[in-house]
């Protein structure tokens, strides 16, 4: 028996559609957006947007068709090809934006942190799937987790990415805390590291203490390091309730708004949707959670309940820090919106992420519905 069951053509149109036509939703109001943002043009964004919308969905649905249990034997050796590929990152990456985060492979520029994002995961749900409990919080339980996520995140600091790196140890505590870690684990380490916040701040590049500053005080300098937060609070507040208007939007038609097509691509919707817009789309995302999170605990073992619970709380926080961040309520870290910002990189995490979780999700459907008479 391979990868793919011989009976993938059935389990195909047994996929939950309902949450794919929201997937496609969420993606194709985002061409929507970048169609505005360009002036009401497919090109430069919109038209690459749906291409790119159509590959990964295509992706996601062939993920879907592995069964879970192959992803516990692939878990180690996909991680390691993710590590490896951040060390060749710093050895031969490409430089963007002032960082050094993606491999050019000619036909695409990847970015091996979103990879690791998924493969951290994984990783750490292997772990705990045969660590028994009792030495999940005991020292010599904790020195290959904590290994895991430490060196793809000291990685991926160099580059320099504060967001991924964030999003990293997020996701891997999610999972180490849903293993049953005892919580005083996780208290002690924030208040040292709220206690460290002076050094840590001082290790930080210039323009990473900028934005923490620019954060606490906006208005400090509003044409320089504050004036992407200021002006997406313009454009949100601009919006009203029902917005401007399709393709009318001044702050991003103006180029008042700095980037508009990835990183605050909330703000660009916004300023024309108003906040029955943005209600929608976060409603929309929430959706999206409660399924995902339906799935981790309607999962067959400790693996897969693992894994989901990691990969849609890895999921939520792309959205959770893009929107605090865009919204003036968290420092400028560079993370797009999923499925709504242009930019494949982001979408090689979530569609994979999403295509696992409709994997978990159809193999508990098939445990718990009757065999029929003849079914191995």
């Amino acid at each position: 028996m391979g990868l793919l069951n011989a009976r993938w053509p059935q389990r195909l149109l047994a996929q939950p559609w309902g949450i794919i036509l929201l997937v496609l939703g969420i993606g194709g109001f985002g061409a929507l957006v970048l169609y505005s943002a360009a002036g009401g043009s497919m090109e430069p964004w919109a038209a690459s947007h749906l291409i790119r919308l159509a590959a990964m969905t295509l992706l996601m649905l062939l993920v879907g068709l592995v069964p879970p249990a192959a992803w516990l034997h692939l878990a180690f050796p996909l991680y390691g090809l993710v590590l490896a590929a951040l060390v060749l990152v710093e050895a031969v990456g490409a430089l963007g934006g002032g960082s050094q985060r993606w491999l050019d492979l000619g036909f695409i520029r990847l970015q091996p942190s979103e990879l690791m994002k998924l493969a951290l995961v994984l990783a750490l749900a292997r772990v705990y799937r045969f660590l028994p409990l009792a030495h999940a919080g005991r020292p010599h339980g904790l020195w290959l987790p904590l290994l895991l996520v430490a060196l793809p995140v000291g990685l991926v600091l160099l580059q320099p990415d504060l967001g991924t790196a964030l999003t990293l140890v997020a996701g891997g505590a999610t999972v180490m805390f849903l293993a049953g870690l005892p919580v005083w684990l996780f208290v002690a380490p924030l208040v040292l590291g709220a206690a460290a916040l002076p050094l840590f701040f001082n290790l930080l590049h210039d323009y990473q203490k900028a934005r923490v500053l620019i954060f606490l005080d906006p208005g400090a300098d509003p044409l320089g390091a504050g004036y992407h937060i200021t002006q997406s609070k313009i454009a949100i507040g601009s919006g009203g309730l029902a917005g401007k208007g399709f393709l009318e939007g001044s702050q991003s038609h103006l180029f008042y708004l700095p980037e508009p097509h990835t990183d605050f691509i909330f703000a660009t919707m916004a300023e024309e949707w108003g906040l029955v817009g943005g209600a929608a789309l976060l409603a929309a995302y929430g959706l999206l959670f409660a399924w995902g999170w339906r799935v981790a605990f309607r999962a067959r073992d400790m693996f897969q309940r693992l894994v989901a619970g990691g990969l849609v709380m890895t999921i939520f926080y792309y959205v959770l820090i893009n929107l605090m961040m865009v919204m003036g309520l968290a420092p400028v870290v560079g993370l797009p919106l999923p499925l709504m910002s242009y930019g494949g990189n982001a979408m090689l995490t979530v569609m994979p992420a999403l295509g696992i979780l409709i994997a978990i999700d159809q193999e508990a459907r098939r445990h718990e519905a009757p065999r029929a008479l003849g079914d191995p």
